[in-house]
């Protein structure tokens, strides 16, 4: 049996889904007072003072802190059935059905998070290995309730999930800097 890894934004998607997310689950008014309230962990983030799991953690706490849990997944699950096709790279997508149909094992690791992955993946019959939200007593924390899967940890939360010895191939696929742990742990890697 053979293994095929995805990354998600940037691979299999045209656009950041993230980004589309925010746009979706917010107020255009909403959405352009909380970015302008993200700008100095932006700057942060870019002079490399602050991590990349820091900044997005912060992200998601100044556009849903407090927010409530079931309306939040609410809208994750519908912006996934919804949404996440009108981003999808038809020509990556389908190598990934070629996966499928050989019987290979097909698993999306991504930093995006799970709420809104998950509905879209399990539609597909694909695994999923992603970050996840914080909830305590019907809310949004503000924080990450695992690490952000990037980079290093991509790799860690692979190899915690799967024997990665059993499989005769292995497949990566991604596009950028945070996939590349995952990629060398393939025999044939692709990065766009």
């Amino acid at each position: 049996m053979n293994l095929a890894l995805f990354d998600f934004d940037g691979t299999l998607s045209s656009k950041d889904s993230l980004g589309e997310f925010l746009k979706h689950a917010s107020s255009k008014k909403s959405y352009l007072f909380n970015m302008t309230r993200f700008l100095p962990y932006f700057a942060l983030w870019q002079l490399r003072i602050i991590s990349n799991s820091k900044a997005k953690e912060r992200l998601f706490s100044l556009f849903f802190k407090g927010a409530n849990e079931e309306i939040f997944k609410q809208k994750a699950e519908e912006f996934s059935l919804q949404k996440l096709d009108t981003i999808i790279d038809e020509k990556r997508l389908q190598i990934l059905r070629e996966h499928q149909a050989k019987g290979d094992r097909v698993v999306i690791v991504s930093a995006s998070m799970e709420c809104w992955l998950k509905p879209w993946c399990k539609r597909e019959g694909i695994e999923l290995l992603s970050t996840r939200l914080e909830f305590t007593k019907g809310a949004f924390s503000g924080s990450f309730a695992t690490k952000n899967c990037h980079g290093a940890e991509k790799a860690r939360r692979i190899q915690e999930h799967l024997d990665i010895k059993q499989y005769e191939t292995i497949y990566a696929y991604g596009d950028s800097s945070g996939d590349n742990e995952m990629l060398a742990l393939a025999h044939k890697s692709v990065k766009y």
